[in-house]
Order: C-alpha cells, then structure tokens, then sequence
C-alpha cells in the first residue's frame, strides 16, 4: 500500500495519503466533528477505551488534549492523527503513536479508535498502515507495539491483517473502561512483512 507524506513548514502541515483516508494532526477546529462524532460512538467506544471523564468532549478538554498533543509532537514523543475519509473530508477517527522511545530502543505504542459508523469498512486498515509507514520511514523507528484485550476481535484482526505478530499476553495490562484487563500485546518491526 502506497503513501504520501505530504510536509508544510510545521508538523501541524504533515498530512498522510492512502488510498481512501488521510490523516492530519487534529487542530482546535475539529473540535465540533471530533466531539460529535465520539458522543455518537460512546457505546461502541466506551468498552475498549480508559473511563470518560466527564468533561471528555467539551471544548476545553479538547483544548487541553490539543495542547499535550502538540508538546508531544515538539518534543518528538507523540504523533497524533485524524483520520478523514478523502472523498469527503468526514472525521472516521483518530491514531497515535505514543511513547515513543529512542536511543536503543527505537520504538513506538500504537493505539487507535473509529466511529461506529466507519468500522468495519476497511478505513482503520488504511490509516494504521500510513501510521506504520510514517513510524518506520520517517520517523526511522525500529519497533511499533499495540495491545487489545483478548475479546476485541475486530481490533486483534486488524492488527495480524497489516502485518502485527501476537507476542505476549500482559495480565492487568491497562485500566480500560475503569477497571484492569487483561491485554494481548503484539509488535511489528521495521523490516517485517506489511500490507
């Protein structure tokens, strides 16, 4: 799968080209799309997902999100996206890589959401792959990771669809939706086989 990085004079101006998606670092005007797109999700999203707090969609709070996002990107440890359809421009989601970790580690965590509506169709497949292929050529990372509790069987295709191998499974990995779980960790490096 092919994609293009597209660069402007700011790391807000990279935008990340498939074939059906593209990715740009979420800005303060999202804020509408992104907070309704998540409220219509919340149930779908709500189980895989760290517990809400309560002001999770309100302006401020995403003002506050925006801001780490882009200290993380400054500082080279975080690259946040969202994910839009291209022939429409509509928000479907978003992907981060985060701590990332250099020296002789060279490695990044991956984690990902979509709205209801979106999944299923194949987008997230797109936009984890441009993730993968941004780690990998520019940010020359050797080692992307990614987790999923073991009953997110869409989450858990998806990632051995686009190249990911299972490696491990971490008891109480993760406070997800309020409580610890269980996660299966899985892990592609930079010269593995990808879609």
């Amino acid at each position: 799968m092919l994609f293009t990085v597209f660069r402007g004079e700011s790391p807000q101006a990279i935008r990340l080209e498939g074939t059906r998606v593209y990715l740009v670092p979420p800005r303060m005007s999202d804020w509408k799309a992104w907070a309704a797109l998540r409220e219509q999700s919340r149930d779908f999203l709500t189980p895989w997902e760290p517990t809400w707090p309560h002001d999770a969609l309100g302006r401020h709070a995403f003002r506050r999100r925006l801001r780490a996002y882009n200290q993380e990107w400054r500082q080279g440890t975080g690259f946040s996206f969202l994910v839009h359809r291209l022939s429409d421009n509509v928000l479907m989601g978003g992907i981060t890589l985060s701590n990332v970790r250099r020296g002789v580690a060279q490695a990044a965590s991956l984690g990902y959401w979509i709205g209801e509506r979106f999944a299923r169709q194949g987008f997230m497949t797109e936009a984890v792959c441009a993730v993968i292929e941004f780690s990998f050529e520019e940010l020359a990372l050797h080692r992307v990771e990614a987790a999923c509790l073991p009953q997110n069987d869409a989450s858990r295709s998806l990632l051995l669809k686009v190249g990911f191998r299972q490696e491990g499974y971490a008891r109480q990995y993760l406070r997800i939706n309020g409580k610890w779980q269980d996660h299966l960790l899985f892990e592609m490096l930079r010269d593995d086989p990808r879609l």
